[in-house]
């Protein structure tokens, strides 16, 4: 796949991730008064099952079996969480901005982080 259409691909599994990740934030910050760094986690753990499985089997193809992408996946996701949860806590906590604003800034810089550490390691060609 070009990478013009793999980046495009990629968006496109990122906006279905993020209905999942925002639901979950919106939900468990508005109906059950979570905080919002953690309802962003919550919602970063939805939204990262629902990015697994759409970008192995849409944006990135590999020869890793799920075993081998699945773990690589995961420690990128390890990294994207703990980003999520510091961007979000200088955002929403430490500048007082609005967590849904919070959440739309802290989602722009994660998604370059996870672009390039998924394309180049989680479902990268494996070196001989």
């Amino acid at each position: 796949m070009s990478f013009p259409r793999q980046i495009t691909t990629f968006f496109g599994v990122g906006l279905v991730s993020i209905i999942a990740d925002y639901s979950t934030l919106v939900l468990l910050t508005e109906l059950f008064d979570i905080n919002p760094v953690y309802g962003a986690l919550a919602g970063y753990i939805v939204g990262g099952v629902v990015n697994y499985t759409l970008n192995r089997a849409h944006t990135f193809s590999t020869d890793r079996n799920h075993m081998q992408a699945l773990w690589r996946f995961a420690s990128v996701m390890v990294v994207g969480f703990t980003l999520t949860g510091l961007f979000m806590w200088v955002f929403a906590e430490k500048l007082d901005l609005p967590y849904l604003i919070a959440r739309v800034i802290t989602t722009g810089i994660v998604f370059c982080w996870n672009f390039a550490a998924h394309k180049m390691w989680t479902f990268g060609e494996r070196v001989s």
